[in-house]
């Protein structure tokens, strides 16, 4: 399966996702507050966490009727993420519009949140029991310590691989695992099938960050929408840069520490030198290599599953994550 026929399927079934969502979210009365749901929720993106919760559950058979409703419940929780994560960093601007606490300010966007955030707890719980609401528990949990540790982490100049994926953990992959874990145990998969997809998931979560650390300083402006170099400017430790300061002469590491020190005008200046050290202590292809040994592991998981249908895009989707260029 082709990117190009990949990505068409997933926008075929994502259309289905938001038919679920449009009929769901009927329910709620007030007009502001349907307002700004709306707004984080049919704003793009490409609906992969409840893509996997289908997925999942197709891998051992035909899904129960309900899986999708079950599905829903983890693309709300993201949409809750993104609005909290937009107040806390008084962002201005989201895949290219502008953000709900820009438009209705922060008190409404973050009650719009914490009612996303319920009503999939209570969503996960009818659907799917109390595991299903479990992981959903676990999975919130795991994002707002990983945002405590980031704050930390934001205090030093000098954070570890160790640390670095911490955060990774909580902030991208646990959601995703618990999407993909819900789906095959909505479908009354065994224990290790399980296990199978809470590694699929963490794995395609922590190698999706990775490769956007690398697009921060090798991708294209005009595919990403961001700027080359953002993170460097905002002094942000991510994989390539920690591998090389883990590498790098004395000489060449003190300059580094030197521009992580510096203002963000010095370190956009100086991104040209930081790109050149980066490179030379081969941190992008180191960094490239941890992503790659991710997904070899999510994948090889997924052998218990013989020659199922729904493997197919799930693989699609690990090498599609590898190759993306925004």
């Amino acid at each position: 399966m082709t990117n190009a026929e990949l990505l068409a399927t997933f926008k075929e079934r994502a259309i289905q996702i938001d038919a679920v969502m449009e009929e769901d979210l009927t329910i709620v009365a007030s007009p502001l507050l349907t307002e700004i749901i709306r707004h984080a929720i049919f704003q793009g993106g490409k609906r992969i966490r409840p893509l996997l919760t289908i997925l999942a559950a197709s891998l051992v058979g035909p899904p129960p009727a309900d899986t999708a409703r079950l599905a829903i419940s983890f693309e709300y929780l993201h949409a809750a993420s993104l609005l909290h994560d937009d107040v806390i960093d008084h962002a201005t601007l989201r895949r290219g519009a502008k953000t709900a606490n820009t438009i209705w300010g922060m008190e409404p966007v973050i009650l719009a949140g914490d009612y996303l955030h319920a009503h999939a707890m209570a969503l996960a719980s009818e659907v799917g029991g109390p595991a299903a609401m479990a992981l959903i528990g676990r999975a919130t949990a795991a994002m707002v310590e990983s945002e405590f540790m980031q704050m930390h982490n934001a205090q030093e100049i000098l954070i570890s691989e160790e640390k670095y994926f911490q955060v990774l953990m909580g902030k991208t992959a646990a959601l995703i695992a618990a999407a993909c874990e819900a789906g095959i145990g909505h479908n009354l998969g065994s224990a290790e099938q399980l296990v199978a997809l809470r590694t699929y998931g963490t794995n395609l979560g922590l190698a999706f960050q990775i490769v956007d650390d690398l697009l921060d300083y090798l991708g294209d402006p005009a595919k990403t929408g961001k700027a080359v170099g953002n993170d460097f400017q905002e002094g942000k430790m991510t994989l390539p840069l920690i591998k090389t300061l883990a590498r790098a002469e004395a000489k060449d590491r003190e300059v580094l520490i030197g521009l992580l020190k510096a203002t963000p005008q010095e370190r956009s200046q100086q991104l040209p030198l930081a790109h050149t050290l980066i490179k030379k202590y081969q941190g992008f292809a180191l960094a490239r290599a941890q992503a790659e040994t991710l997904l070899t592991q999510a994948l090889a998981g997924l052998a218990i599953f013989g020659e199922a249908p729904a493997k197919e895009p799930l693989t699609g989707l690990a090498h599609y994550v590898l190759s993306r260029d925004k």
